[in-house]
């Protein structure tokens, strides 16, 4: 990428010719920190394409009150969780946002390219990093980069939805590292919430046994909701999505 090259050439540059102002120096350093690929909008192709369209067109014909920005766990909502939906979302002109395989920085491109144009919804529930978590494709800090930039372009273009930030959900069948990385990741995001228009909530433990073990009938694949894993999201989440919809006070 072009930044990322510059950063490169940058660093060359001053490692060449010295510091002669410290500032300057770490200025430099924290530009190349923050340009990497879960903060960079990228686009991905077929299937993706086609539901960006269909999603931009449906923003377009009619209102949405709710909204839910995330990757394959929220796009199921329209498949495992379908008639949790039903019961909870439907009557709130709830909108799904959720794309299978999505990370921090293809969600960033979809925002900028339609999925909220002409919208004015009164709440968005952001969950999305769990796919920058795999390997060493992101750090627990660049997944946090990516999540923030999520919440601030949304604060950008809809000034005036309330957004219920969660962490993103556990994975494995056990305690791991990547559990360990998410779990950074969502100390750091979290930072974000100022409990005014940004509110944070963390709801994995409600998918753990005592022993901190995901039960198949909740995650078969220890990643992906079962009916019974979207009733639990939906329960844990309802009383503060009520109180940011202004159904409650």
């Amino acid at each position: 990428m072009k930044m990322s090259i510059l950063c490169v050439c940058l660093g060359i540059l001053i490692g060449s010719i010295g510091c002669s102002h410290k500032q300057s120096c770490r200025s430099a350093a924290e530009v190349c920190k923050k340009e990497h690929s879960a903060v960079m909008p990228e686009y991905r192709h077929n299937w993706w394409t086609i539901r960006h369209n269909l999603v931009n067109e449906r923003v377009s014909k009619a209102n949405a009150d709710l909204i839910f920005i995330g990757d394959s766990i929220t796009q199921a909502w329209e498949v495992n969780g379908k008639d949790v939906w039903a019961k909870y979302y439907d009557h709130r002109s709830a909108v799904n946002l959720g794309f299978a395989g999505d990370r921090t920085q293809h969600v960033l491109w979809r925002l900028q390219n339609g999925n909220i144009d002409g919208i004015s919804p009164k709440a968005a529930v952001i969950m999305i990093g769990t796919n920058n978590s795999n390997g060493n494709d992101n750090t627990a800090e660049e997944i946090a980069d990516g999540i923030i930039a999520i919440c601030k372009l949304v604060r950008k273009e809809l000034p005036k939805v309330e957004i219920l930030l969660l962490g993103i959900f556990p994975r494995g069948q056990g305690p791991s590292e990547q559990r360990e990385k998410i779990a950074r990741a969502n100390d750091i995001a979290s930072k974000i919430a100022d409990g005014k228009m940004i509110h944070y909530l963390d709801i994995g433990q409600s998918f753990l046994g005592p022993d901190k073990t995901i039960s198949g009938d909740i995650m078969p694949d220890y990643l992906h909701l079962t009916e019974k894993g979207y009733e639990i999201w939906a329960q844990a989440m309802e009383p503060k999505l009520a109180e940011l919809m202004g159904e409650r006070k």
